[in-house]
């Protein structure tokens, strides 16, 4: 079973959804809405869009269920500084991956949004090497990530984390995969 990711940083925290959270619901909802509703954010996939704050409140509640039910698990990324989520990595469950895609073998997927005030500084860059070896090192064999083609960021990240270029996904996707070992 998969064990939540927590390691800080000089300036952020890699968390799960704690009681923290809970108890500023409200900021908190209103920090992931700013994320899943920034256009910039959303470039290549803005099927993920928030539209309002009920809505993604309801996000919330629901993936606090799947986290402990196993289906995906959402971490955030807090500033130390702002003391606010600039960020979110998902990682979704094989069985979770079977319900949304066709593919011959189903591994963990990685998702991560940043918001836009904190792209163009690397902060992806430097964390998501840290949390995918995290993810590794628990037994998981391999994750995998789906990225649009014209996504040159989410690529270049991607590199850096060690996941390599796989196969075509899509007519716009292309699928990473990063290894143990």
């Amino acid at each position: 079973m998969f064990k939540p990711i927590h390691f800080e940083t000089d300036e952020f925290i890699i968390h799960p959804f704690r009681a923290e959270e809970l108890e500023r619901f409200d900021q908190l909802a209103e920090e992931v809405f700013a994320i899943l509703s920034d256009e910039k954010t959303l470039t290549f996939i803005p099927s993920k869009r928030l539209h309002s704050l009920e809505e993604t409140k309801s996000f919330l509640k629901i993936t606090l269920v799947n986290f402990h039910t196993g289906r995906n698990f959402i971490h955030f990324i807090t500033s130390k500084q702002h003391h606010k989520v600039v960020g979110i990595i998902d990682l979704i469950s094989p069985n979770v991956a079977m319900e949304h895609y066709k593919i011959d073998r189903y591994p963990y997927f990685i998702e991560f949004y940043l918001s836009s005030f904190a792209s163009g500084c690397y902060l992806m860059t430097q964390l998501l090497p840290l949390v995918v070896q995290g993810v590794l090192n628990q037994g998981i064999p391999s994750l995998a990530a789906v990225v649009n083609r014209r996504n040159t960021a989410a690529k270049k990240v991607l590199q850096k984390a060690k996941f390599l270029l796989k196969d075509r996904f899509d007519i716009a996707q292309d699928y990473y995969e990063a290894s143990r070992g």
